[in-house]
């Protein structure tokens, strides 16, 4: 018996050798193809394989970071830009769960309302940012407003969804004893739909972020977004790309801290 279970064992830690090794060997080619395309990005602006004025370098990037650094405007419009995306993705978060708790007590309005959300959703948030302008003018709200925009109609959807998809005969259960809709809600439907509610919350995240840019792109003198757009008004591309690359940093930020959070939720509940 003694035995079984020493094999057993030895068989555990080759299986998690294995698997360190292998997330270790992904994590290390991810790095090289990232140092390999800095270094031909580099190597070719020098050589004039490209021009250097409109596709910059990576030498010239990290001198535009530092100087901004230098002057605390790049870290204020970043600051500006992260409130305004988190601001966004949790009124997002908040408002999806209520509309979709709401259509799911009442059949009928979801009926009524779910072609409209189908709608609103497919339309093209770009689109409606002009009008948030004319509506709420130009400032930080308009731009949380914009952030909602492009992730609340799929957020409410995708809640909902998960609502409809959860076990018919637990809910029945609950009823046969005694239970009120509330109590299915509460004790079946939602903690049955967290799985969902999780992955939705990270597809919002990005989206939030999308929606913010877009808003500061038409109706900000601060944030990222805004040094974009001035970046490419006065032809100062080294802006553009560090404004860009500095996004592309966040968003992986954004992702892997709301990952962070899922994975030590299915571990507390464990899904």
């Amino acid at each position: 018996m003694k035995t079984d279970t020493k094999k057993e064992l030895t068989r555990q830690e080759e299986f998690m050798r294995r698997h360190r090794r292998h997330h270790h060997l992904i994590a290390f080619w991810r790095a090289l193809l990232f140092v390999l395309f800095l270094a031909l990005w580099e190597i070719s602006a020098d050589l004039g394989w490209i021009d250097s004025f409109f596709f910059s370098s990576p030498s010239r990037v990290a001198a535009c970071f530092v100087a901004q650094l230098k002057t605390n405007s790049l870290l204020t419009h970043i600051g500006i830009t992260l409130f305004e995306t988190v601001v966004s993705f949790i009124l997002v978060l908040l408002f999806s769960l209520l509309l979709a708790t709401l259509l799911w007590y009442s059949t009928r309005l979801s009926e009524v309302l779910e072609p409209y959300l189908v709608v609103l959703n497919s339309l093209p948030k770009s689109a409606l940012a002009p009008l948030f302008i004319v509506w709420l003018g130009t400032g930080s709200t308009t731009i949380i407003v914009a952030g909602m925009s492009v992730a609340v109609f799929g957020s409410i959807i995708s809640f909902y969804t998960g609502f409809r998809q959860v076990d018919e005969e637990k809910i029945t259960l609950i009823y046969t004893l005694g239970g009120t809709k509330r109590d299915a809600f509460t004790k079946v439907v939602l903690p049955g739909s967290v799985p969902i509610l999780l992955s939705t919350a990270k597809v919002n995240i990005g989206l939030a972020l999308v929606g913010v840019i877009i808003g500061e792109f038409l109706a900000a003198r601060r944030g990222l977004g805004y040094l974009i757009i001035y970046g490419s008004q006065v032809f100062r591309l080294d802006m553009v790309i560090t404004s860009i690359i500095v996004l592309c940093v966040i968003a992986l930020l954004f992702y892997k801290t709301v990952q962070v959070i899922e994975h030590r939720i299915r571990i507390k509940f464990k899904m």
